[in-house]
């Protein structure tokens, strides 16, 4: 994952974008997110975590979407269209189904 990052930064032009989505489904302890992390999986801290160490963290912004009933509707198939706006774009921070990332390549300086 760390060489594709790396290949993605050295083939994007200066400006250029890279969107990233990662799967992040299942429950975060809270008590050891906040005091060592969650390594071992996607989660919107990793993913951080992760495209820092090739880009600038000034030009990273991760998002995590997702709660209990859009996860629970993932899991048994039931599509975005069978539920309402509101049920959406309700994010509980502790079960992130869905993590995405958007990381600017620096402008090169003369």
């Amino acid at each position: 994952m760390r060489a594709a990052l790396c290949t993605a930064h050295r083939v994007l032009k200066p400006g250029g974008v890279l969107l990233v989505t990662a799967p992040g489904l299942g429950p975060i302890s809270r008590y050891d997110m906040d005091r060592w992390g969650d390594y071992w999986r996607f989660t919107s801290r990793s993913l951080r975590r992760l495209l820092e160490e090739t880009f600038p963290s000034s030009d990273v912004k991760v998002e995590a979407h997702g709660n209990v009933l859009t996860s629970v509707a993932f899991l048994h198939g039931i599509s975005a269209d069978e539920l309402k706006p509101r049920e959406l774009e309700h994010v509980d921070p502790n079960l992130q189904l869905l993590i995405t990332a958007r990381v600017r390549k620096s402008e090169v300086v003369s």
